[in-house]
């Protein structure tokens, strides 16, 4: 299993740490740095500024939004920081919620599966440099009786394949990415439900396209925070846990939630919806059960951490990407240690 560290969203007071802990998983060893993209910074701007201060790290989107950009603008984008970045870019994908996507972009919130398809297969064709032309139900190119004609993309990527995930939760999104896509990007992941929840799924998705989970990535983000109080450590990813199964997406349309609910809180992630959209936050937080904290997040010792690992690695994880916690540049750097440390405790390094 490989380690990969998630830097969240650009602009949230630190900009120069982050700088700093993705220089420092690249000096660990760590496989890929992913910068994610809502309606603040973008991720790619923020990739190309990582690539040029690292060596070997990866950098990868987590994600693009689908409904931010035309496909061919996504393959434009792609080929550049691979070859920018001399082949070490990694494209994620996902269609983002319904309240960005209506409300930020402007793009209706109908048919993701099928407009993710269509996306995927766009990116693909104009990323190999063949001539684009493309007849869909969401995408039509060059457009019918215009002057538009095929076009192939002039940059030339660093690499023939450039990996390509997406974000999924739901099962029929989660098939579907088993099925055209290179890997998954996951949250809010439980080891101990993953299977039920998500690789299932993604299994069914490669038998249907005639392929297996060899060379699949399955790649979760997960919060790392690092100390001898469990307890504590929970605590201080209340609000994060209530922001996402409460109050991400609307009382219909809120994929954590259902996660959550999939995992066994149904009734736990109820309250904390309802408390959340009415306005109690302190409360939402406070609803929030110790177990599914204590179970989609690695916390502890390091040799709790590694255990955690273990765990995550025999449920089918293949790259474990940590988010740091921590109130200083210091502890964010301590847990980015610690999870190398944790890894050659678990004897899953390669």
């Amino acid at each position: 299993m490989r380690l990969g560290i998630n830097l969240g969203y650009w602009g949230a007071g630190m900009d120069s740490d982050n700088l700093l802990v993705a220089q420092e998983a690249d000096r660990l060893g760590y496989d890929v740095c992913w910068v994610a993209e809502a309606y603040g910074s973008d991720a790619p701007t923020v990739l190309s500024w990582v690539a040029s201060r690292t060596e070997s790290i990866d950098i990868g989107s987590a994600i693009m939004q689908i409904p931010a950009r035309q496909p061919a603008m996504t393959a434009m984008t792609a080929a550049t920081l691979d070859s920018l970045s001399g082949g070490r870019f990694r494209l994620g994908l996902g269609v983002s919620g319904p309240q960005v996507s209506e409300g930020w972009y402007g793009v209706k919130f109908d048919k993701p599966l099928a407009r993710t398809r269509e996306y995927v297969e766009i990116v693909r064709r104009a990323m190999s440099r063949e001539r684009l032309s493309y007849e869909g139900e969401h995408w039509t190119l060059p457009l019918p009786g215009g002057p538009g004609k095929p076009i192939k993309l002039t940059v030339h990527p660093e690499r023939e394949h450039i990996p390509l995930y997406i974000a999924a939760i739901g099962p029929k999104n989660l098939e579907q990415t088993g099925e055209i896509a290179d890997g998954a990007l996951l949250i809010f992941p439980s080891a101990e439900h993953l299977e039920e929840t998500a690789i299932s799924y993604l299994r069914a998705g490669r038998e249907k396209a005639g392929l297996t989970m060899d060379g699949f990535d399955v790649c979760p983000t997960v919060p790392i925070a690092v100390g001898d109080d469990v307890t504590a450590l929970a605590d201080t990813f209340r609000a994060y846990t209530a922001l996402y199964v409460g109050g991400m997406g609307s009382r219909k349309q809120n994929f954590y939630n259902q996660l959550a609910s999939r995992m066994g809180y149904e009734k736990e992630a109820a309250e904390i919806q309802e408390k959340y959209l009415s306005g109690d936050k302190t409360g939402a937080a406070a609803a929030v059960p110790h177990q599914l904290i204590d179970s989609t997040t690695l916390l502890g010792p390091v040799e709790r951490i590694a255990e955690g690992m273990q765990a995550y690695a025999a449920a089918g994880v293949t790259t474990l990407t940590l988010s740091p916690a921590g109130f200083t540049l210091d502890d964010r750097l301590a847990a980015l240690r610690v999870g190398t440390e944790a890894l050659e405790r678990s004897g899953l390094a390669s």
